[in-house]
């Protein structure tokens, strides 16, 4: 008996390889379907859509869309202050753009397009604090998303608002 279950097993195991050596092999291959995207970005794009989502809602449900906002990031960083005996930077800016078009889905026309930008500053502790200029700049980054944001909710807003 004991036998016999083991030879289910193994069968078993036979049918499977081919199916899991393909899937490993394809496993690499993995695309995303919009374009590659550094997780630096990715994270600023889910960080917007989620403080665009909460400005506009209020955290509840929304209905069924009537509008569809892309939006398109870039990003930049400058060294503002940079030590002279060490040549490391003390003061950076972090720089966020964002171009957005807000589409009516039943007609399918542009109603609004535009531009807007953020620029925050933050402090680079030295050699001392090893990962406070990686903190420093995830909360610049948080605090520029933040920003456009709330500049395209303001705008968009008075477009709904107008109506122009």
């Amino acid at each position: 008996m004991w036998s016999s279950e083991i030879g289910t097993i193994c069968n078993r195991l036979r049918r499977l390889a081919p199916v899991m050596a393909l899937s490993a092999l394809l496993g690499g291959c993995f695309q995303p379907m919009y374009g590659q995207f550094s997780p630096t970005e990715e994270r600023l794009a889910v960080e917007l859509r989620n403080d665009l989502l909460f400005g506009f809602t209020g955290g509840a449900g929304s209905n069924t869309p009537t509008h569809e906002l892309t939006v398109r990031l870039t990003s930049q960083n400058a060294k503002v202050i940079v030590d002279v005996f060490s040549a490391r930077p003390e003061v950076e800016n972090f720089g966020l753009d964002a171009s957005y078009r807000l589409v009516e889905i039943a007609t399918g026309r542009t109603v609004a397009t535009g531009t807007t930008f953020a620029r925050v500053s933050y402090d680079t502790p030295g050699q001392v604090q090893r990962f406070a200029r990686q903190r420093g700049l995830r909360d610049a980054e948080s605090r520029a998303t933040k920003e456009i944001a709330e500049n395209i909710k303001l705008r968009l807003a008075s477009y709904f608002v107008a109506g122009t």
